[in-house]
């Protein structure tokens, strides 16, 4: 039958109507989630039952079945239509024919289909090779024909399916996992894959196979709502773009949450990652529920053997007062009575996280059921249990997910409500807010050694960004939160200030050590009257470092970690009272040494430029290693326009400048001349890296005017248009009060792009300032910078001219 011919029978069939009826039902606004996709999937049975009946006149033993999505009834406005033509192995060229009737209609419409014409034994065979393929069947459903032929294929493959359980549920986990470390975890990713990430709907339709092959089942409180929840954002996210994509894309959430009628995007994402957060906890309790299983078929034939038949009793090992281990897994001892002892909650998760071994789900369960409030103060079991569970390091995540699960957290700290599953807009984090604060409990439980009050390190930590549930900055309110939580846990007045003030100042190393001129003594001295102790000083050391390695690998690198290292060196030398009042020139290595020397007798620049060296594994934070790049070394004779010239010329070369540094350097004695070192950490953003003489003769000319370094970004800017992507947040420019008395410093925060540091110098230097140092880095998207500026006679600039400058330079970077 010609094409032709199929397309007419199908329009006899009736497509148009069902296409009018599909759609007045998907911009029904009265009509949406569960209902809808009810609606949806009865309305398309209808219209392929009536493309079935049209072509299968005369036939028997076929049938037509939907499956997968399609089989539970859940159709999105753009789902795939999966379907399977199913037939006793009759007539062939009948089977091919009725395809045609039923395919080329679905097609016409612009439907997805996924469709295969399969004998119940072709079908059962490909289910055992292929297990999404299996998967897609214990679903089916009969749409029309032979009832009897669905029937029978569903009871086989159900039986094959519980039959082959030990053997393809290992199979289902390993994948899951593969795909887990592909596509992230939904509950944390900014743009998450709603069905494929971990946590996602794929992961809900594997618990239902898991309770179909009667091993276990998965924990059904909340289980179905978070389903459902999913499936709500994702019928939004097709009807807000036009397409059949499962990805939250950024520049869609605000009209997907519009859809769903949230208040905002970080609402819609919190919901998703709530949802989330319950799958995954239940696919974990779930796959660990399978190996225990397993294992217990696997060992008790030979256990029974051994034993003479009879039932072998479970060993229980004892962690701790009323906590016992068992099959792998922490469990309440039989003597156990949560409802008279408020430390259990907390007891069992550390005795749980100490050992290594998840909390089992019925021992949390009757927690979360049994167990009184704690009174106010704690008691001084339960802060020491908390500290203990938070320095036992990686399992402390799996356990404290296990507490969270029941609501146990929020009763212990009521304060985590408001940071719970909150979304983090800043590409330099991975984590969201409550878990970058157990991802930073379980780094500085490493440092936990080289502290003198590691308690109040680990307190730290789990509270120093409590306060980004509040508005203003999360530091000032996250100090006032720590100072309540701190004294409710049970410490006392001076360790309560001591937690209030690491919360307070956990950015102030960071950020001064990179955003600071560390010679300046006025740099040094606030940062000691900040911290105010060597102790405290000690435990903010600890913290800024677990901090930054929980918040992603663009956050610390052993580079930002030695200018922290040498920050509070200087800072500790202060508080002993024997610093330097006035700033020590650092001594230039002898590669810089010579470098100035040859720009002084030549009268011009010279570079030098090398890999990185990078320090070995066990040198490095974690072992994470150094991003890519190589050290760019230039000397050049103190004069106008440097910094606009070296930025402009590496931006000309595509080369992404990752951190810089400039200083005036001081000649030996006898040598005559001023001279600016830049040490800079560049990357190719294409290809390779160009030679050290090329870049030498164009800085050369970018001095000397003969480059157009300007014009020569701005033909490549035109030569590739904007691509579409996330809106960045406007620029800010600001100067920072009091932060050195021999310059005023001016901080750039805006979104790094090629040029941006040249555009910056530029600016600086039409405004005629002197930069007489400067500290930029890169954080993921972000460009932080800090320039230390003066007038031409060397003087820091009055306050309105500083203020006029730093408002000239966001103007510029706005426009």
């Amino acid at each position: 039958m010609s094409s032709t011919d199929v397309r007419k029978e199908a329009e006899d069939s009736g497509p148009s109507g069902y296409a009018a009826a599909r759609l007045r039902l998907l911009t029904e606004e009265a009509q949406s989630g569960p209902p809808r996709r009810t609606a949806l999937s009865a309305l398309t049975d209808k219209w392929l039952a009536g493309l079935f009946g049209a072509g299968a006149e005369g036939l028997r033993g076929i049938s037509l079945v939907a499956v997968g999505g399609y089989g539970r009834g859940e159709l999105s406005p753009r789902s795939d239509l999966d379907l399977l033509l199913l037939h006793d192995g009759g007539d062939s060229r009948a089977v091919a024919a009725l395809a045609d009737r039923i395919w080329y209609p679905v097609w016409d419409l612009g439907l997805a289909l996924d469709h295969s014409v399969r004998t119940p034994g072709e079908a059962r065979r490909t289910a055992g090779e292929d297990l999404k393929v299996q998967l897609g069947l214990l679903d089916a459903r009969h749409i029309a024909g032979d009832m009897g032929l669905t029937a029978g294929l569903r009871t086989a493959v159900l039986a094959d399916w519980r039959n082959q359980a030990p053997k393809r549920l290992p199979e289902l986990q390993e994948l899951g996992a593969e795909r887990a470390e592909r596509q992230g975890e939904l509950q944390y990713l900014l743009e998450p894959d709603l069905k494929e990430a971990r946590g996602g709907l794929r992961d809900a339709t594997i618990l239902r196979a898991v309770a179909a092959s009667w091993v276990a089942d998965a924990p059904r409180e909340g289980l179905a709502e978070a389903r459902r929840r999913l499936l709500d954002v994702r019928d939004a996210l097709h009807l807000a773009t036009g397409r059949a994509t499962d990805r939250l894309a950024l520049q869609e959430q605000d009209q997907v949450a519009a859809e769903l009628g949230l208040l905002d995007a970080d609402t819609l994402l919190r919901e998703v990652y709530e949802a989330a957060r319950v799958i995954s906890y239940a696919s974990d309790v779930t796959w660990r529920e399978v190996g225990r299983v397993l294992r217990s078929r696997a060992v008790r034939p030979r256990l029974r053997a051994m034993l003479g038949g009879g039932k072998p009793v479970a060993e229980r090992s004892p962690l701790a007062e009323g906590v016992v281990e068992q099959e792998g897994e922490a469990v309440l001892a039989r003597a156990a009575r949560p409802e008279r002892d408020p430390v259990l909650p907390l007891r069992a998760a550390a005795a749980a996280a100490q050992s290594g071994l998840p909390l089992s789900l019925h021992a949390v369960r009757r927690l979360a059921a049994t167990v009184k409030p704690l009174p106010a103060p704690w008691p001084a079991e339960a802060r020491e249990q908390l500290v203990t569970l938070l320095g036992s390091g990686r399992p402390t995540v799996e356990v404290w997910e296990a507490l969270e699960a029941e609501g146990l957290i929020t009763r212990l700290l009521p304060d985590w409500e408001r940071v719970r599953c909150r979304p983090q807009r800043n590409a330099v984090h991975v984590w969201t807010v409550d878990r970058h604060l157990i991802e930073t409990a379980v780094r500085a439980s490493e440092f936990t050694r080289r502290v003198h009050r590691p308690d109040l390190l680990l307190i730290a930590a789990l509270l120093h960004d409590i306060g980004k549930g509040w508005p203003g900055d999360h530091s000032v309110a996250g100090e006032i939160i720590a100072k309540d939580v701190a004294a409710r846990i049970g410490f006392d007045r001076e360790d309560v200030a001591v937690v209030a003030t690491l919360v307070r100042h956990h950015l102030l190393l960071i950020d001064t050590a990179t955003r600071r001129d560390l010679e300046d003594p006025a740099t040094v001295r606030s940062v000691a009257e900040a911290v105010g102790t060597q102790s405290t000083l000690e435990l903010l050391h600890a913290l800024t470092e677990a901090d930054a390695l929980a918040t992603g690998p663009a956050a610390w690198s052993s580079w930002r970690g030695s200018l922290v290292t040498e920050l509070v060196k200087r800072v500790s030398a202060v508080l002993a009272g024997d610093a330097p009042d006035e700033p020590e020139a650092a001594a230039p290595t002898a590669e810089q040494e010579r470098l100035a020397i040859e720009a002084v007798a030549t009268g011009s620049p010279v570079l030098s430029l090398r890999a990185q060296t990078e320090p070995p594994a066990e040198e490095q934070p974690s072992g994470d290693p150094e991003p890519l790049g190589v050290e760019l070394l230039i000397a050049v004779p103190d004069q106008p326009g440097v910094l606009p010239a070296v930025s402009g010329v590496l931006a000309v070369h595509r080369l992404t400048v990752r951190t810089a540094e400039l200083r005036a350097l001081e000649l030996p004695a006898g040598v005559e001349g001023a001279v600016l070192l830049l040490n800079w950490r560049v990357a190719a953003e294409y290809g390779s890296l160009p030679q050290a003489a090329r870049l030498r003769a164009d800085l050369v000319r970018a001095l000397d005017g003969s480059l157009d370094v300007a014009g020569r970004l701005a033909e490549r800017d035109a030569a590739y248009p904007r691509r579409r992507g996330v809106v960045a947040p406007p620029p800010r420019v600001t100067v920072a009060p009091a932060a050195s008395r021999l310059a005023t410093v001016i901080e750039v925060r805006a979104q790094d792009a090629p040029g941006l540091l040249f555009r910056i110098g530029s600016a600086l230097e039409d405004a005629q300032v002197r930069v007489r140092s400067a500290h930029v880095s890169t954080l993921g998207a972000n460009a932080v910078d800090a320039f230390y500026v003066t007038g031409p006679e060397g003087a820091p600039l009055p306050r309105e001219e500083a203020a006029s400058v730093a408002r000239k330079l966001e103007e510029m970077l706005r426009g």
